[in-house]
């Protein structure tokens, strides 16, 4: 079976004069669909990095990357955008929510990127709101919320239109620990719905979530 994701030879670096500092080092990856992967290492070690070519927001890299049988490596950013919006969900580390929308319409947004008709769509914000208890705040803005409420926004932002990849750069860092047990575990049975799943954690336990972890070390897949 082809994998849903095959990086192959992948190197991303910086160039200081004559120098190059190298952020990730020959990556060679294969995940499948239905894959629920968990990747760690020191700071610095290129997690974050990886995460972001993989979500496609990145393009300054060598090698190739096929992602459900397209050729990322080959496509230009508009068509990467497309294939994005389509199939992957994104919980970032600073949240990235839009300052000028209100709760509920930055969980609308990746819905309208689908063609699902406006009645459906509230109905499903509407349902995503209750899920994360969070009805009360749908009229609130960002900068109204705090740090972990703003995390549960944007983790229901990528869940919300039902992606085949959901990439998580630590998902639970700003949750109390209950509420982060309660987000592994949606994930869990997200993944046991079929979604696959790669998280960037620094906490074991979470990484334990995974069905096997990839470690990075100064930009080096040290175990696969």
């Amino acid at each position: 079976m082809v994998p849903m994701i095959s990086l192959r030879n992948i190197e991303k670096y910086f160039e200081h004069g004559p120098t190059k500092t190298y952020v990730l080092r020959r990556v060679n990856i294969d995940i499948k669909e239905g894959e629920f992967i968990s990747i760690m290492g020191p700071s610095g070690a290129g997690k974050s990095t990886l995460l972001h070519l993989l979500g496609m927001h990145d393009s300054a890299w060598t090698g190739e990357y096929h992602f459900v049988d397209h050729p990322v490596h080959k496509m230009n950013k508009k068509d990467r955008s497309e294939l994005y919006k389509k199939y992957i969900g994104f919980v970032f580390q600073s949240y990235h929510l839009l300052d000028s929308l209100t709760v509920y319409e930055n969980l609308d947004i990746p819905l309208s990127y689908r063609n699902i008709k406006k009645s459906e769509r509230q109905s499903i914000v509407c349902d995503t709101l209750d899920r994360f208890n969070m009805v009360a705040k749908k009229d609130l803005y960002p900068n109204q919320l705090s740090g972990g409420q703003q995390q549960l926004v944007a983790i229901a932002r990528a869940m919300i239109a039902n992606p085949k990849l959901i990439l998580a750069d630590e998902p639970t860092g700003n949750l109390h620990s209950s509420q982060g047990k309660e987000i592994m575990e949606l994930f869990k049975k997200l993944n046991n719905e079929g979604t696959t799943i790669v998280q960037v954690t620094h906490n074991e336990k979470n990484a334990e979530y995974g069905h096997r972890i990839i470690h990075i070390e100064d930009g080096w897949i040290t175990q696969n």
